[in-house]
């Protein structure tokens, strides 16, 4: 299917407007908010429209306040060096939801090298890329605009292309050949980098090293190339809304545009690029299981006219198949509870808590609520 401006409606005076048959035929089309650019559009589609007035108020101007940088440098040879830093990550994790990484010992043309992969696959012909859209959650890859196309109140300005790297990758012929090589070893290393922040989250709550691992937060690993096409209406819709990542933990990589911003006592905080440096978010299951001594944290994305902006979202978590029953659940560790500090949500399984998270979308509300005792 073709997508051009015959298909999608603009106005909000059009009282005949269905939003149903808009998002069809953006589906059907296969080729994304990208697509869109390609053809030409100059206004953007009414289903675009974020409902929040004023995005760009609100915004941090005061410098003094931005989202923790922690240097890793030493920390596996110096012993105080290491205390240091998990102070500060906890802290960070505390009071941030946030924080930023360096010297991480990935280097740095390995992130260049990832964003350019993922810039090249999503500006790739339509005719290429098209072949790959798919919202297929038992598929090895999907490439797809919005995750929550249909439960999403307002759709985001953003292409996606995703694939579970952990514990067992698709086969190499699977992936494009655009970013086949630079996505494997990317993802290696992403993985022993998030081997290392959960020793360091471990520490932090005052248990062993290897707690967390054993839990199994990092026994799977997600990751997603976000593009974000220049667009020529910034002032009317999003790149993310307003959201929390439902797994244990993510690491993004961003680009130099700029764009994401945390919510931080209640006012909304630029999280600055700096090149070679990795953010790292608290996830809500990360919330849940330590009894908010870490804090999941609202985050989105802001657009420009510029562009496009890229990002690759690395998600940890357990593995799971919504179709299936599992026995593993997760609740507040037993060892961070007293008498004095009694849990503050109830046990859920890693399936329950992302059907429901997918279910509800990007709605503005945080996903642990129906799980708070």
């Amino acid at each position: 299917m073709e997508l051009n401006g015959s298909n999608l409606s603009h106005e909000n005076t059009n009282s005949a407007y269905n939003r149903n048959i808009e998002v069809k035929a953006f589906e059907e089309s296969k080729v994304g908010v990208r697509g869109l650019v390609e053809s030409g559009v100059t206004k953007i589609p009414r289903m675009f429209y974020s409902g929040e007035l004023n995005i760009f108020d609100n915004s941090n101007n005061n410098t003094t306040l931005s989202v923790p940088i922690i240097d890793l440098k030493g920390i596996h040879v110096d012993p105080a060096r290491r205390i240091e830093v998990i102070s500060q990550i906890r802290t960070a994790c505390k009071e941030w939801g946030f924080f930023q990484v360096i010297n991480h010992e990935i280097p740095i043309c390995v992130l260049d090298e990832m964003l350019d992969g993922f810039r090249r696959f999503h500006e790739q012909d339509s005719e290429v890329r098209s072949q790959f859209y798919n919202r297929d959650n038992k598929k090895n890859i999907v490439y797809f605009s919005n995750a929550s196309l249909y439960e999403n109140k307002y759709v985001n300005w953003r292409d996606s292309f995703g694939c579970s790297m952990a514990p067992k990758p698709p086969k190499s012929e699977e992936f494009p050949e655009v970013l086949r090589d630079i996505i494997i070893e990317y993802s290696s290393k992403i993985m022993a980098l998030g081997n290392t922040i959960f020793e360091l989250f471990s520490e932090a709550l005052g248990l062993d090293p290897s707690y967390l691992k054993e839990l199994n937060c990092l026994e799977a690993l997600y990751v997603q190339g976000h593009y974000y096409p220049s667009c020529p209406e910034p002032e009317l819709t999003m790149g993310a809304s307003k959201h929390t990542d439902p797994g244990f933990m993510a690491i993004v990589l961003q680009d130099q545009l700029g764009g994401l911003q945390v919510l931080h006592e209640n006012q909304w905080v630029n999280v600055s690029p700096v090149h070679g440096a990795l953010v790292v978010n608290v996830g809500d299951l990360l919330q849940l299981i330590t009894n908010d001594n870490f804090v999941s944290v609202f985050h989105r994305v802001l657009l420009s006219d510029k562009g496009p902006r890229v990002s690759v979202a690395n998600f940890f978590g357990n593995l799971y198949d919504l179709d299936e029953s599992s026995s593993k659940v997760y609740g507040p560790i037993k060892k961070l509870l007293s008498e004095e500090i009694p849990p503050i949500y109830r046990e859920t399984s890693f399936e329950e808590f992302m059907a429901h998270y997918l279910k509800k979308g990007y709605d503005g509300s945080k996903a642990l609520q129906p799980f708070t005792l």
